[in-house]
């Protein structure tokens, strides 16, 4: 990034289990650790401050947003169900910020899990009763079996400590600098999501009619959510509803209400689940500035279960896409620049073009289009949805299958190729997931909610006039879950395009979840599926790596700098030419481009090895000429002080000679008084300058008081003619006002005037017109 001054990604790809989420955590800790805040240096967290710093903020991220969109699956014990692509901003290699994007999160395992699977971490961590203030608060309990919404699959995972992960999570709250409200409120809307699986709802008599069961489950929800429980539970059973431009109430069946609830729960914590997404950004934005971004992508990997849905179309599809992207920048855009660059090469294909697979879902008559156009048709169902599709792919496209039945496994309506493999789809509810429709009714007493957070999170509709006036689409909230998954989709895809990607690729090497061991054809498999082993061959083959011809002259030159004359110009790729003319390496393994010189693979390492220890080479010989320079000048010195004891000891011996002459006796004697005659001088001099620097002062100060008395005087005259100003301010404010008013009294004169002159000049016309009647 720093030396190709561009964007860069780092895509973390594989299939579900694979260490995908592992190793982002461990790449963002790696560039909060490396790239500390310019002019921060690391600090603890202050317990009683609310927030910690950047790198602390951006490191908790993780656990908090884990906790609310991770959980456990059959193939991956902590598995994100949710995508997230992490851009980390840098100012001249320093942080500057961080945002964080999410995509997809799968609200369906709030209600409904399978028996191997867990639902999402944060019920489990609240239900461990390590924190008591929690369960108090949410109005809970510590049996995970009481609350049905979320003890349909396992309650518990091996190799995860809910109570360590909660004791995470709430101080990740507090180090990305939620207020305490905002945590409160998080932990109470989490509580009520739970006991919205405890609602229950009888036929009443004689009717289809839903009413309650018993209000003791209403009155937790009211509470958790600041509503009134009579007025939620009328409104779940009695919703109303716009019929042409009036609004009619409708009565709704046990599994209508039912099933509303569940929207309603899914709805919750779907929505408070990116909201904190975006407090988090609000955290992470530090106004810094920023020069370019590292954006590191965390998606669900490839899914293939014994019962696949809509959420698992959505996941492989984006892998499918991401598979895409690697193949387009691995295969298609390397050799395209070899033939832009001039390199004499002849086309590859390595036959991954997944394009087959993605426009059948994609493309105008794809799935989605007809799951769309079904779900504006109001007597839809999954058989015509299936029907459709049928009719539309089955015998005319490769990637569109009809399943086989297999003994044992969910049933299954169409299958799809994929790149990692067929998967087998099953249609059931995709028509309701994908309008994920809403009690409007509920939802408006939740706009008026007391707690804030659920009130952010549903806001008031505008008035359906400004609706109609804000955009061409009527419908516009009315958006399906397939077109803004398509939406986001197109908007990552574009964010990967405009930056140098980087490829991760995590391989599970077993089913089992056991350690240590390798399945040799499944680690194969993925590897062939992934487009490695073709990575590996075209980067054996082609030139992998490439340098422009200034970059590579300034860096090698050190390598022989004879070559390139100085002083004497020379473009840079007859310098680099020259250079690598003259070094001691395959010269078939790199070629000559227009702009840039082509290293086959390894070789780029040689050249820095080479550099590494001709560097070291000069810098021993600096080092040397150092040594003896600073020698030489010790060397110097140690002479001086020679010199110097020789001329002390020769002194001393004459003193030692002379010193009993008669002479030398007078002379210690008589030198004393000398002193004492020069101390005389010198305090004569003293006193001397004393008495004049008395005068001097005495000068100063009466000088000063001249000065002060002046300043008192000028002080006076400025105040006075302060006073002289305002007072004529006042006259000419007074002698304006008077000209405005005679100016307006002389337009209103002349008003008057005019109109008196036109009324004589009719008087006149009309006395005219009489006397000539009068004639």
């Amino acid at each position: 990034m720093l030396i190709d001054k561009e964007n860069q990604s780092v895509l973390i790809t594989g299939e579900s289990g694979a260490g995908k989420t592992v190793n982002t955590k461990r790449v963002i800790q790696y560039f909060a650790t490396i790239a500390v805040s310019a002019g921060e240096k690391k600090k603890e967290v202050d317990p009683s401050k609310m927030q910690g710093s950047l790198e602390d903020q951006i490191i908790a991220a993780n656990p908090l947003l884990e906790a609310y969109g991770n959980a456990k699956t059959v193939r991956n014990d902590n598995s994100s169900r949710f995508g997230k692509f992490i851009r980390i901003h840098f100012q001249g290699g320093k942080l500057a910020k961080a945002d964080i994007e999410t995509y997809l999160l799968e609200k369906s395992r709030v209600s409904f899990q399978l028996p191997d699977e867990r639902g999402y971490h944060i019920f489990f961590q609240m239900m461990t009763g390590h924190k008591p203030d929690i369960v108090e608060m949410a109005l809970i309990t510590t049996n995970p079996y009481d609350f049905p919404m979320c003890s349909q699959g396992q309650i518990a995972v091996a190799s995860i400590d809910d109570k360590e992960e909660l004791d995470a999570t709430d101080d990740a709250i507090t180090i990305l600098g939620f207020t305490n409200d905002e945590k409160i409120g998080i932990y109470k809307l989490t509580g009520a999501v739970l006991h919205h699986g405890n609602l229950k709802f009888k036929q009443k008599q004689r009717e289809e009619q839903a009413e309650p069961d018993s209000t003791e489950v209403a009155d937790k929800i009211g509470y958790l959510l600041g509503l009134n429980s009579a007025e939620m539970l009328k409104a779940m059973c009695y919703p109303r509803v716009k019929v042409g431009n009036e609004y009619v109430t409708k009565g709704q069946t046990v599994p209508q209400v039912n099933n509303s609830v569940s929207a309603l729960a899914k709805s919750i914590y779907e929505r408070m689940f990116l909201w904190m997404v975006i407090r988090i950004n609000e955290m992470l934005d530090t106004k810094n500035p920023r020069q370019f971004y590292i954006g590191v992508l965390d998606i669900a990997g490839f899914e293939i279960f014994d019962y696949n849905s809509m959420e698992q179309l959505c996941i492989n599809f984006t892998n499918e896409k991401l598979q895409q992207f690697f193949n387009h920048t691995m295969f298609v855009l390397e050799q395209e620049e070899y033939k832009k660059e001039g390199i004499v090469w002849a086309f590859i294909d390595f036959g991954m073009d997944l394009a087959a697979c993605i426009e059948l879902i994609e493309k105008p008559l794809g799935i989605f289009s007809i799951l769309e156009e079904e779900c504006m048709f109001p007597k839809s169902s999954d058989t015509t949805f299936k029907d459709k599709l049928y009719s539309q792919h089955l015998g005319k496209t490769k990637a569109f299958e009809k399943p086989k039945p297999a003994k044992g496994k969910a049933e299954a309506h169409f299958s799809l190729v994929h790149y990692a493999g067929t998967v087998d789809y099953n249609i059931t509810g995709w028509l309701e997931k994908n309008k994920d429709p809403l009690n409007d009714s509920v939802c408006q007493l939740y706009g008026k909610s007391g707690v804030k957070i659920l009130a952010a999170l549903y806001p008031a509709a505008p008035p359906e006039d400004k609706a109609k006036k804000g955009g061409k689409k009527k419908g516009g909230s009315m958006q399906t879950v397939s077109s803004q998954f398509r939406e986001n989709l197109q908007k990552l895809m574009t964010n990967l395009r405009s930056t140098h990607p980087h490829f991760v690729r995590c391989l599970i090497p077993n089913e089992s979840k056991t350690p240590g061991l390798m399945e040799n054809f499944l680690v194969i498999h993925q590897l062939r599926c992934n487009g490695v082993l073709e990575g590996i061959r075209i980067c054996r083959k082609g030139f992998p790596s490439r340098i422009i011809y200034a970059d590579f002259k300034q860096r090698y030159k050190v390598l022989n700098a004879s070559v390139i004359p100085e002083g004497q110009f020379m473009d840079n790729k007859k310098a680099s030419e020259k250079l690598l003319g003259s070094i001691d390496v395959n010269h078939e393994d790199y070629k000559f481009g227009h702009t840039k010189v082509f290293f086959k693979a390894g070789l780029l390492g040689v050249l820095e090895e080479m550099r590494d220890e001709k560097l070291a080479t000069l810098v021993g010989m600096v080092q040397a000429l150092s040594r003896g320079f600073l020698m030489r000048r010790e060397f110097s010195k140690m002479m001086e002080r020679r010199e110097s004891i020789y001329a002390i000891q020769y002194n001393i011996r004459s003193f030692m000679n002379v010193k009993t002459w008669p002479w030398m006796k007078l002379y210690f004697k008589i030198k004393p008084l000398l002193q004492s005659a020069e101390t005389e001088k010198e305090l004569a001099n003293m006193k001397e300058n004393y008495e004049k620097m008395t005068a001097d002062l005495a000068k100063a100060l009466s000088t000063k008081k001249q000065m002060e008395e002046k300043l008192v005087a000028l002080t006076q005259e400025k105040n006075d003619l302060a006073l002289q100003v305002t007072s004529e301010g006042e006259s000419l404010n007074d002698a304006e006002e008077r000209c405005e008013g005679l100016i307006k009294s002389k337009i209103q004169q002349e008003a008057k005037l005019k109109e008196t002159t036109e009324r004589l000049e009719d008087e006149e016309e009309i006395n005219a017109e009489l006397t000539a009647k009068k004639r």
